[in-house]
This record gives structure tokens, sequence and C-alpha cells, in this order.
């Protein structure tokens, strides 16, 4: 079907736009090729961008041949969106301008169970701290994105899966938040906002369909399907800690122990504890998601037995569970994220590869993940940045 005119001019906008994005300041003519539009078409479109204010006019191709062209670059104050990390331990907050560059950053410690501050506060106090970092106001940011544990259940509006997260199980929660935010909010499982991250900037790349298996405070998994996440009917695909598998006890009534077979068989918390019962008596002490990590990394670079039956033991469990996943989903990607698995390199890698060859008829590929830097936060940053652009961008209305 032909579009309407202004329909075929929005569509070219936005394809523009989506093209500085992604390399930057561009010239008249070189966003002419990568559209396929003709010179004063391409002309139009930009005078249009600008006006909107969606559009700078930079620098020049100065120092290239042939003679000095204009370059054309995203208004960075065209919008702006933030990101919340949400942990028992503290709120991760930043803003980014419309172009993705993080301009502000704040972090709040929470200690819940001391204090007693109600989450509205932790979360509008958090949010500004970043605000204020980026120079800007409430009423700049167009949109929120906020990563928890566990998942809203989108039937009752509440928390499931997160018990270990005080003050988020209020069945009135997501009322009390939205009256406090003068920006839409949405809610993810902060698993989910890694494989965000690494599906936008990452390691899955180009990737429809993969797995991302997180490591780190709890187990967990993100599932993409079709280029889409997949969340399950309550939000709670992917909580995979709670997976029954081989050479775990069976743990009955999950949801109060808070754990399960694979979180008890492979997660950050059994690792120390595999340590000594391998000899290793230096076990690192502090969180046990920093001593696993610290384990994990001094495993996979040492050459002693001890340390390499560690690794090789913790391989062969992490393969025992993903084995149920791919043989179920049968995913082109596996990445592997989260400081418990980024730790171990490609040694650690290369070793879940080849164990879970043996253990599924599946072959997905295995890689690491390439955001190490708070990939909950920047996919909450992305997540939210999506849907700011398709509102920002829009230049039909």
């Amino acid at each position: 079907m032909a579009g309407t005119p202004s329909t075929l001019r929005a569509m070219n906008d936005r394809a523009a736009l989506d093209l500085l994005l992604e390399h930057g300041p561009l010239s008249r003519t070189r966003i002419g090729k990568l559209t396929g539009l003709s010179k004063p078409t391409a002309s139009q479109l930009l005078a249009r961008l600008e006006a909107a204010g969606l559009v700078l006019a930079g620098g020049t191709t100065e120092g290239r041949p042939g003679p000095n062209a204009q370059l054309y670059e995203v208004n960075p104050a065209a919008g702006h969106a933030a990101g919340l990390d949400v942990t028992p331990e503290r709120v991760l907050a930043a803003v980014a301008d419309i172009t993705g560059r993080t301009i502000g950053s704040y972090e709040l410690p929470t200690p819940g169970r001391r204090t007693g501050t109600p989450v509205v506060q932790q979360v509008t106090d958090a949010l500004d701290g970043a605000v204020k970092a980026a120079g800007l106001t409430r009423a700049d940011i167009h949109r929120l994105a906020i990563g928890t544990p566990g998942a809203f259940d989108p039937n009752t509006g509440r928390l499931r899966y997160a018990s270990h997260l005080p003050g988020w199980h209020t069945p009135t929660l997501l009322d009390e938040l939205a009256a406090a935010l003068p920006m839409p909010v949405e809610y993810e499982n902060d698993v989910n906002l890694v494989a965000v991250a690494e599906q936008r900037l990452g390691a899955a790349r180009g990737h429809e369909d993969f797995v991302l298996l997180w490591n780190e405070g709890g187990l967990g998994a993100a599932l993409v399907l079709g280029g889409r996440l997949h969340r399950g009917w309550t939000g709670g695909a992917g909580e995979v800690g709670f997976l029954p598998v081989p050479g775990a006890p069976l743990v009955r009534q999950v949801t109060k122990a808070n754990s399960g077979g694979y979180q008890e068989l492979a997660g950050s918390q059994a690792l120390p504890r595999l340590a000594r019962e391998l000899g290793i008596h230096d076990v690192p002490s502090g969180p046990y998601a920093e001593a696993a990590a610290a384990l994990v990394a001094r495993a996979a670079h040492s050459e002693d037995p001890a340390h390499q039956r560690l690794l090789e033991t913790y391989a062969t469990r992490l393969a025992t569970g993903l084995a149920s996943l791919v043989s179920v989903l049968d995913p082109e990607l596996v990445v592997l994220s989260g400081a418990s698995l980024t730790a171990g390199g490609e040694p650690l890698r290369a070793l879940v590869q080849s164990e879970l060859e043996e253990l599924a008829a599946a072959r997905p590929h295995l890689v690491i993940g390439e955001v190490p830097e708070q990939p909950v936060l920047r996919g909450a940053l992305e997540s939210a940045l999506a849907a700011t652009r398709d509102e920002v961008f829009d230049t039909s209305r």
C-alpha cells in the first residue's frame, strides 16, 4: 500500500535519525546515499529536522578529499530518559540524552531493613540525584525504566520472585509510584534488562533468539525469542534458579525458601563451599557474589589442580541447568553474564560449551557478555530510550 506524503516523510525522517545515531555526524550527501534519497530530498529532510530541533549542524568534512561539506548530528538535548537498577543494598540511577550518552548518575544506599525508608522515597531520591547530576529537572525526563529482581505480575501488579527485596511488595506500590513521578514508568526484571543491553550494544547484536544466563547475586536467565523478550504469564519466565536439577537436593516451597535446585547447585553462594570441599583453603571473604567472582577468576588463570577442578565442576553444574533450557528453547546463542560467569572468561566459557554439547542435543554457541559495566542500568536506559525515541522522533504529528 502506498503511504501518504506525510507518512513517507516521517519514515524518511526516522531512517535518517537512526542512521545519525548509528554512525554519528553525517553529511547531506552521505545521508542521501544511505537512505536512497535524492540530494534535494535529503536537504529538505535535514532542514525539516533542524527546524524541529532534532538535528544540529555541526562541523564539516574538512581534511577529507573534495570540497568541505556540512555535517549533521542528532541534537542530544532533544530528549532524555532515565534508568534505575534496584537491589536490596542500593539503587543506581542514571540519565541519558537521546543519543544514549549517560550525562548524570547517582547511587543511593538502601539499607531498607534498618531504616524503613519508603520505596517511593528511595526511587524519587535516586532519580532526583541523577537528574541533578545531569543538570536537569524531573520534568525533562521523558521516560523512566526500573529494573528489579523478580518481576511485577501483569495480572496483579505485585512483585513476585523477589522476597529478598524489602518494601517492594505493597499492593498499591505501582499506583504510589505513578502518583509521585511525572513521566511514564516501565518496570522490568533486572536480568531481562541485561539481555536488552546485550542485544542493543553487546554480544547478542544481530541475534533474534538467545538465552542470557546471569549469575551474580542470584542465578537467573532472560529469554529472547523472535527478537522479543519472553516474560511469561506472571512475568516469571527465566527464573531458572528455582529449576530442579540433578546433583542438588529437591527444594520444595521454593518461593518461601527463595531458592531452588539450580541456585543451590551453581549459584554464587555455592562456589565458596565447593572450593573448600575441593581443598582450597584461601577462600575470599566478604559478600558471596564477590567471593565467587574472585574464586572463578583465580581458577581460570591457575594451574593448581584444585583450582582446575573447581572450574571444571562449576562448568558442569552450569551446563546441567543450561541443558534443560536449550533442550526446550533451542536458541541460536547463549550469553554468559554476571560477575560469577564473566570472571571465568574464555576458559570457563569453553568448559561450559564442551559440557553442554554432551548434555543437550541442541548446539547453541556460547559467548561472554560484552556489557560488563552496570549492565542492568545500561539495559534500563536502553529500554527507556527506545520508547523515548519513538515519541520524540515521530515527525508525523
